[in-house]
């Protein structure tokens, strides 16, 4: 490594450490890397900011918070809720079950982790708590489970990582249902085995059929959304930039017009919320491209490739090797910009092991959604934290035996990568 390379990391790290924004460590980075380790004129940095916004495919990223956050004034997640307790919740720990499944519903639709954390955290952690489940395992549950947000698809990291990888988004999506689904079985069966003998908890009774159908009824337009859009997108309706318009034009007609949850006047609240949400997004995406410029024009990615190459020979290592460092990145730097940054750097080294690209975004998203849940910058920590106050170490250690369900699905889908792969090749995206 190069002297100017140690300098550049220890600035970016240095400025993380002392708590500075994650935009302004890599703004600041960029700027100070390109004064006095290139000879290039900072106007290029300006250009690179204003062109990593230019790009059609942020478009969806920017609909799909609006659509979260319809849902989260609405009335569609309480439905999503009911929907998965009439379903389970009259089994062994039932409630922690319809706890996980609602976080993989409204996952299909938000693709935020963040906004299943406040969504469903403020909802089910309380109610949880009072059905007389432990508080550790009702911390854990809805500090992990909302990690669904970013696997199942529709999924922001998935978006932008397919935007600097060139990789068919739909099939990227595609990719994400075998391991959500995977997480929620193990959690469910973590659950079952854990409260089977127990008495603390109030279990529901078996619902007759026609209360399940009256809840089904009642919930039908809440989720028709992810059958909209999954359906559209998949069946080449429309793409996945007109799907998430489409997505936020459905969910206001329901929430105004059916579900009346919604008035006119909330619309303009609504928008404006996730004007400023999608803001703070695309700054934090303008600084990892500054950043991610300096990196290129310092042949950095191609310097890593050429080291790994000749250190690592096999794939199985390789593989290793990149969950470990994803795993540890994500306990200090957000998702957006870890995909942003390091995407570049790994993609190039892809085709020497020969790993599927579509299954490498596959494997980082994972990983760095696990981040969200480790300390100490992992945020839904600290979100959970708030709503039942409680430290960082208590919520830490609660949720160890769920994130080894997600870490057990991760070194799954990573070494037998055909598993994660069958559905998109079967729809034809390769």
């Amino acid at each position: 490594m190069e002297w100017s390379h140690l300098i550049v990391l220890l600035i970016l790290l240095g400025t993380m450490a002392a708590y500075v924004p994650v935009f302004m460590c890599l703004f600041f980075t960029a700027v100070l890397s390109f004064i006095f380790f290139t000879h290039l004129p900072l106007l290029l940095l300006t250009q690179t900011l204003f062109r990593s916004l230019d790009k059609f495919a942020l478009v969806v990223v920017l609909f799909f918070i609006l659509c979260g956050n319809i849902m989260t004034a609405g009335s569609i997640v309480e439905k999503l809720i009911k929907v998965a307790n009439a379903l389970v919740s009259w089994l062994p720990g039932g409630l922690g079950m319809a706890g996980v499944i609602a976080c993989g519903l409204f996952g299909a639709i938000s693709g935020s982790t963040v906004a299943t954390v406040v969504a469903l955290g403020g909802f089910m952690i309380p109610a949880l708590i009072e059905n007389g489940y432990q508080e550790k395992y009702t911390l854990g549950l809805m500090t992990t489970s909302p990690n669904l947000g970013v696997i199942i698809p529709p999924s922001i990291s998935m978006i932008l990582y397919s935007m600097i990888s060139n990789v068919s988004l739909e099939g990227l999506f595609l990719t994400g249902f075998i391991p959500g689904v995977l997480i929620i079985l193990g959690v469910c069966l973590y659950t079952f085995f854990f409260y089977r003998k127990s008495t603390a908890i109030v279990r529901k009774p078996v619902p007759r059929p026609g209360e399940v159908l009256g809840i089904l009824k009642e919930g039908f337009w809440s989720l028709m959304l992810p059958v909209i859009i999954f359906g559209g997108i998949f069946s080449g309706a429309f793409t996945a930039n007109e799907a998430a318009v489409v997505a936020c034009v459905y969910a206001f007609i329901v929430e105004l017009f059916i579900h009346k949850s919604m008035k006119l006047s909330d619309v303009k609240k609504v928008t404006v919320s996730s004007a400023v949400t999608s803001a703070t997004l695309l700054i934090i995406v303008s600084g990892a491209t500054c950043f991610g410029r300096y990196l290129t024009l310092a042949n950095i990615p191609n310097q890593v490739t050429e080291a790994v190459l000749s250190s690592i020979h096999s794939p199985i290592l390789f593989l290793l090797a990149m969950n470990m460092l994803l795993l540890v990145v994500g306990m200090f730097m957000d998702i957006i910009s870890a995909t942003l940054i390091l995407g570049p750097v790994f993609l190039p080294m892809l085709n020497a092991f020969g790993i599927d690209p579509m299954h490498f975004g596959l494997i980082m998203t994972v990983n760095l959604a696990i981040g969200y849940c480790t300390p100490p910058m992992g945020v839904s920590l600290y979100i959970t934290g708030a709503i039942a106050d409680r430290d960082l170490i208590y919520v830490s250690k609660s949720v160890l035996p769920f994130l080894a369900i997600q870490l057990a699905v991760l070194m799954m889908m990573t070494y037998m990568p055909n598993v994660v792969l069958w559905l998109p090749r079967l729809l034809g995206f390769e």
